[in-house]
């Protein structure tokens, strides 16, 4: 018979999450998706494909975007993790691109909405260190940060798919965060 309360089947792991520190118990099957949804009550990551296809439970791990769907939690000890419910910091004001994205209207039914944003923000983070995408100007230096027009921000936000086509919007709300 097996239980739930075996030896070696948990660990307690702490997480940074929104800037708060989290000491969970934690099985380790448990993926990060959803420890964020069902302990923390953080619902803004969403299960979308649970392939890590569909970029919906895209959050910041240590300041890269990754798909939560495909991460174990255990495996994530002492990490820093950002949630879209994290991105404006201390709640007072939303982020930049939050903004944006209510400004230009980048979302419809809302559901990708939260992943894009995490997303968005990590390639914003990843130009800026200069790292190349696959369309990337091979001549341009190494290392540099690199120019984000929408050919960029169209392949490096492809990982994050909208039902509802809003695909246009969400790269004017990224391009007014840019200029």
């Amino acid at each position: 018979m097996t239980s739930a309360h075996q030896p070696g089947q948990h660990s307690e792991v702490t997480l940074r999450v929104n800037g708060k520190p989290q000491t969970l118990r934690v099985d380790h099957r448990r993926v990060l998706l959803d420890l964020l949804r069902e302990d923390l009550d953080l619902t803004g990551s969403k299960k979308g494909c649970d392939h890590g296809q569909c970029g919906a439970c895209t959050v910041l791990v240590d300041g890269r975007r990754l798909n939560s769907c495909l991460l174990l939690a255990v495996a994530l000890d002492g990490s820093d993790i950002t949630t879209v419910e994290g991105l404006g910091g201390d709640g007072e004001e939303p982020h930049p691109l939050q903004r944006s994205f209510l400004d230009r209207d980048a979302f419809q039914c809302g559901y990708c909405t939260p992943g894009q944003l995490c997303s968005a923000v990590g390639m914003l983070d990843e130009a800026a260190a200069g790292h190349p995408s696959h369309v990337t100007d091979p001549a341009a230096p190494s290392g540099a940060p690199v120019p984000l027009d929408r050919t960029e921000i169209r392949e490096r936000m492809s990982g994050n798919l909208c039902r509802c086509g809003a695909y246009p919007r969400i790269v004017e709300a990224i391009e007014d965060v840019i200029a």
